[in-house]
């Protein structure tokens, strides 16, 4: 009897020890995060979990294992690059978002007709069909797709043009247009020092450094908000609960993240 109560106390604390382990690679290195909008389609769709790394850029306070790190600055930083899909904490409110990396340190940034432009040269758009999706309501927030094919019924197909972009590191994607918005002709930003310039593939449905924080956009983020790289969709599902196995997009399952 011994023997047996013996050897069912190794076995919880070998899964307390598992659970132990667990929850520190999950403080060590990696987080999920759930994509809760639609301004990284087509990338990243409403319901995605994504994978992200912690360990990308170095520590800041906002991913810092136990506490270790400074209030302010990062440990072992590393300079991430245009290009990359990255979870941040909002520069205002502490939310978690995520977009894209486009404008590094004293790079010079703008919008014109919906082309971006870096330090004077556009980044080149090629034509890549079209982006369909069902108009339903999307995800626990259950709000609604725009469309570039405006007025959409319930249940029919909401469509986008896509392009692919290329930025000067040779970093390509896929963007979406919806419509003319004032986000497509901006002013020059100038990137500061130790901040980087964010934008959502969906151009024209993504509150991101284009827009000021005092009108409710995310401006330039400081280095010490990033949290880690996006980098691969380990689960998807389209309905408003991961119950909803009807509604699981098991094609997106340990999708890497472009």
């Amino acid at each position: 009897m011994a023997k047996s109560e013996g050897g069912i106390g190794e076995m919880v604390k070998t899964i307390v020890y598992a659970l132990l382990i667990a929850g520190l690679f999950r403080t060590l290195l990696f987080q999920p995060f759930w994509i809760p909008s639609e301004s990284m389609k087509s990338t990243l769709l409403v319901g995605d979990f994504v994978y992200v790394n912690k360990m990308a850029y170095g520590y800041s306070r906002y991913s810092c294992p136990l506490g270790l790190c400074p209030v302010s600055g990062r440990l072992f930083f590393t300079e991430p690059e245009r290009g990359d899909v990255i979870v941040f904490r909002h520069p205002a409110n502490d939310n978690d978002m995520v977009k894209r990396l486009i404008g590094l340190p004293g790079d010079k940034i703008q919008m014109k007709d919906g082309l971006l432009y870096i330090n004077g040269a556009v980044a080149p758009q090629i034509a890549d069909g079209v982006f369909e999706e069902v108009m339903e309501p999307q995800g626990p927030m259950k709000k609604l797709p725009g469309c570039e094919n405006e007025v959409v019924g319930d249940g029919a197909i909401c469509q986008k043009s896509r392009s692919i972009e290329t930025l000067p590191n040779g970093a390509a994607h896929a963007v979406l247009n919806i419509r003319n918005s004032p986000t497509d002709n901006t002013a020059v930003f100038t990137v500061p020092e130790g901040k980087y310039f964010f934008m959502g593939d969906n151009r024209d449905n993504s509150a991101d450094s284009r827009i000021s924080i005092e009108l409710n956009g995310v401006g330039f983020v400081p280095a010490d908000n990033l949290i880690g790289r996006a980098e691969r969709v380990i689960f998807s599902s389209a309905g408003s609960s991961m119950l909803s196995v009807w509604a699981w997009r098991s094609d997106r399952f340990f999708k890497a993240v472009e």
